[in-house]
């Protein structure tokens, strides 16, 4: 299982702890006791695989780059044992905008293109629903729902009981709903928000 699966936790980069980045993403294949040209060959794919040059940035200290930089490096090393399920806590936690968006799209490119099967655990409504295919909320370690993005939605106040809230356009939709606006509910993006907004109003889409 430990093959199987890799686990990357909140905050991975304080994990980092070798002296370039090529050594840090290195340790687990080398654990596996492969030779050395398959760990290069791990190492180079799982850069590639997060975005990251190993020509650029391989003999680079981890700790000379950027957090998000640091985070991906952090998650190549996982990937460099090439996993089937892909674990992540809270990947996005403590980055800015624009670091939160480039490590959630290398999620949805690793899911999409490599394949990884990915449990990403989040307290974020917007990340989850506009890309998990199907939700699993827990509370006090029980399951307490389970379904698709419109079925968990579709009740907000059972997810107010426990802490959560719904996507910012899911409750904006809900609103609509109860004002008696014809409009969907199981809307979860800006843009399907847009469209169904232009619709309600009768407006002709370019």
């Amino acid at each position: 299982i430990r093959r199987r699966v890799g686990l990357i936790f909140q905050f991975p980069e304080q994990q980092l702890f070798a002296e370039t980045v090529f050594d840090d993403v290195a340790f687990g294949p080398k654990n596996l006791g492969l030779t050395e040209a398959e760990v290069r060959r791990r190492v180079e794919h799982a850069m590639q695989l997060v975005g990251l040059d190993p020509k650029e940035l391989g003999e680079r200290s981890p700790f000379t780059l950027s957090g998000g930089q640091m985070r991906r490096i952090a998650m190549a090393g996982v990937l460099a044992m090439e996993p089937e399920v892909l674990i992540l806590d809270e990947p996005a936690a403590g980055l800015d905008p624009r670091g939160k968006k480039e490590i959630l799209d290398q999620i949805d490119r690793l899911h999409r293109e490599e394949g990884l099967t990915v449990i990403l655990v989040s307290h974020s409504m917007e990340d989850v629903a506009s890309r998990a295919k199907h939700l699993l909320v827990l509370a006090e370690g029980r399951q307490k729902m389970y379904g698709t993005p419109a079925e968990v939605f579709r009740d907000g106040e059972e997810l107010a009981e426990m802490g959560l809230g719904l996507p910012q356009m899911c409750l904006l939709m809900h609103k609509l709903r109860e004002a008696g606006k014809d409009v969907p509910t199981d809307i979860f993006t800006v843009e399907e928000a847009r469209e169904a907004i232009l619709k309600m109003l009768g407006v002709q889409q370019a």
